[in-house]
């Protein structure tokens, strides 16, 4: 038989054990090798979907009973100012009897415009430190001070739905008192009330003041139906509020609402219709709105209606329209008196 050892090594016995060594020293590394395999599971955990549940009415928007508390035709006067073209929301002074203020909305002048029901100029607010991203409603009610009555902006206009919070501006109404007309002035001192949607960004046109409570109701305005948030009092100035969902109605394009100034109803519009609650004693807002409106009258007699807004003394409510995209159309303000 070959043998597979040197003769060199077989005459060394020595050396011969030191071979059988170190060949069974390697043998035995490479059979314990542990090869580690690298974590290959790169797939990004995925947050589950935020679930925010909000109560949906029970009753059938298409047999709601038709309001008659209102005139069905309105008084329209047109607009003294010829520029206002993108008006969005109306709301009346508290302190300054028959003044109603508006505004435009995105892209225009952080300005509010005081006008009444016959469309006269009374005057111009420029806020000097907000912007006007997209301005879509206005509200008069209480805010922190009592006895002090604030004009609140609803900064929540969001098309493409992608802004992380929207804003409320708040700040005390001008004393009108012995101002000359129209009144001109700046507005230099605005609260700031970040918000943040529970279930991501969205679009909404419609701001309500609970004047009871002093909180804050937003209406999405999404297809067929809008949701009903609401920021309770008091609101923070430092840091975001998250809005609790209260209902969702099935309401087709909300663009303006309000609350009657003894929080006994409320209002909501789109551009083709009007909803009127009644609210029983005891009844709070958001309880309010699952009980069932009616249909309050509408002319259908704008462009492209946007605002609503009781009267302060609640002998009616008024309307207003944006124009712009509409040739030879005027900027109207209607009245639908209380019967």
């Amino acid at each position: 038989m070959r043998s597979y050892i040197t003769p060199h090594f077989s005459n060394n016995p020595m050396k011969m054990g030191l071979l059988l060594f170190i060949i069974f020293f390697c043998f035995s590394c490479k059979k314990t090798q542990v090869t580690t395999s690298p974590n290959t599971d790169t797939v990004a955990a995925v947050k589950p979907p935020v679930t925010v549940n909000f109560i949906t009415p029970s009753y059938s928007p298409s047999l709601l009973d038709t309001c008659k508390l209102f005139n069905a035709i309105p008084v329209t006067n047109k607009l003294s100012r010829t520029d206002l073209l993108e008006i969005s929301g109306v709301a009346a002074s508290r302190i300054n009897p028959g003044v109603l203020y508006i505004h435009n909305d995105s892209g225009n002048a952080a300005q509010v415009y005081l006008t009444d029901g016959t469309g006269a100029d009374k005057g111009t607010l420029t806020l000097t430190s907000v912007g006007n991203r997209d301005w879509e409603d206005i509200a008069v009610g209480p805010g922190p001070v009592a006895g002090v009555s604030y004009i609140y902006i609803a900064e929540i206009g969001d098309n493409k739905s992608v802004y992380s919070s929207v804003f409320i501006y708040r700040f005390p109404e001008p004393d009108l008192t012995g101002k000359t007309l129209p009144y001109v002035a700046d507005i230099n001192s605005v609260d700031i009330i970040q918000l943040k949607y529970p279930d991501g960004p969205r679009n909404a046109e419609t701001l309500m003041i609970d004047p009871s409570t002093k909180d804050i109701y937003i209406a999405s305005k999404e297809s067929n139906f809008s949701k009903i948030y609401v920021a309770r009092y008091p609101q923070s100035l430092t840091s975001t509020t998250v809005l609790s969902p209260v209902a969702q109605l099935f309401f087709n394009k909300a663009t303006g609402g309000d609350i009657s100034p003894d929080g006994t109803e409320i209002l909501l519009r789109s551009n083709e219709l009007i909803w009127y609650w009644k609210l029983a004693a005891g009844t709070t807002i958001s309880s309010g709105f699952l009980t069932q409106p009616q249909v309050a009258p509408y002319a259908d007699n704008e462009p492209q209606g946007e605002g609503v807004g009781f009267a302060a003394d609640g002998s009616g409510y008024y309307t207003d329209t944006e124009i712009k995209g509409y040739p030879g159309k005027l900027a109207t303000i209607s009245y639908y008196k209380r019967k």
